[in-house]
């Protein structure tokens, strides 16, 4: 019960948030001298009857304030407008969240699974060859341009024809059996998930080895090795519970960050995210879309905490305690 309130709390703590990032992404957009039906006027496949509603539910002749009042409206109701190709913004939207969080939620898996391990390896070999390897690899990495590092696979994709270079699913997915479309799936994601697991793995893993560095030097874990135990439990049940509480943290922000890193790599591998919508948007300036896109980023942040909030009173008693 204690939880469930901390999980309310901090949702309803969310909420001015969210409002606040809406009035300034939305006076930002209205400020600039964008006309936000220009590229709609110039359609002429959208009626007249669309972008009458699209200025009425915008309200354009009105105050800058009144306006938002209603765009927020709008919002909260699921009527985000329509795209400069006059489709829903929502359907739009729809169509490339879930291929954003599957990105997503499998390049954070694969970079926990990985650089947690290397970085507690590290730490536990800190100045042996094997911590100077893997810190000289991470040092790679960090260095090198998501947008770079895509090209060069994309490059060597077209060159080998090893890899699919674009999309999500082949041409004759929907005649495939359940155990191919998996498979013709995890094929199209090999190379964006590479791109961004190399650039999360290394962050992540100096991030591991420097916060279980830390915590090996202090006092209650020498007391600990002065008591006897083995080095084993010296740091899986002492030193790693407090080294991975800031990890827990970062994790919110990773799930959110994953989405601006990602555009560039969307847009390179022609993968249909949300990241490579938003940056058609920007270009074709589609203001509607813009706006909602920005709205989906904060609420993915907010998420993002949320789950780091959650499993950080799970694993940390003081936390709990002051819950």
């Amino acid at each position: 019960m204690q939880i469930l309130f901390y999980i309310l709390k901090r949702i309803l703590q969310t909420i001015p948030l969210l409002i606040l990032v809406s009035m300034i992404s939305f006076f930002i957009i209205r400020l600039s001298p964008v006309d936000p039906l220009a590229e709609l006027k110039l359609n002429p496949s959208i009626s007249q009857a669309t972008l009458k509603a699209e200025r009425e539910r915008l309200g354009l002749n009105k105050p800058l304030p009144v306006q938002y009042l209603l765009w927020a409206k709008s919002f909260v109701k699921g009527d985000l407008g329509v795209t400069t190709t006059g489709e829903k913004v929502s359907v739009k939207l729809m169509e490339r969240i879930p291929n954003t969080l599957l990105l997503t939620v499998v390049v954070i898996f694969l970079t926990w699974t990985v650089g947690v391990p290397l970085g507690i390896l590290a730490a536990v070999n800190w100045k042996t060859p094997f911590d100077r390897f893997l810190t000289f690899i991470t040092s790679i990495g960090m260095a090198i341009p998501s947008f770079f590092f895509a090209i060069l696979l994309l490059i060597f994709a077209v060159k080998s024809g090893w890899f699919p270079v674009g999309g999500l699913t082949s041409y004759n997915f929907d005649d495939m059996n359940l155990l191919h479309q998996v498979l013709d799936i995890a094929h199209h994601l090999c190379l964006p998930v590479l791109v961004l697991f190399t650039i999360s793995l290394a962050s992540l893993q100096r991030q591991m080895r420097a916060n279980l560095l830390d915590v090996l030097d202090s006092d209650y874990v020498k007391f600990a090795r002065a008591k006897g135990l083995s080095e084993f439990k010296v740091i899986f049940k002492h030193a790693l519970r407090n080294a991975v509480n800031p990890m827990i943290t970062l994790l919110g922000f990773e799930f959110s960050g994953l989405l601006s890193g990602a555009a560039l790599t969307e847009y390179v591998f022609q993968y249909p995210g949300l990241g490579r919508l938003i940056l058609e948007a920007v270009m074709k300036s589609d203001i509607n879309l813009v706006m909602a896109s920005l709205m989906i980023g904060a609420i993915m942040l907010v998420v993002g905490n949320l789950i780091a909030d959650i499993l950080l009173i799970l694993t940390d008693p003081r936390i709990r305690a002051k819950a």
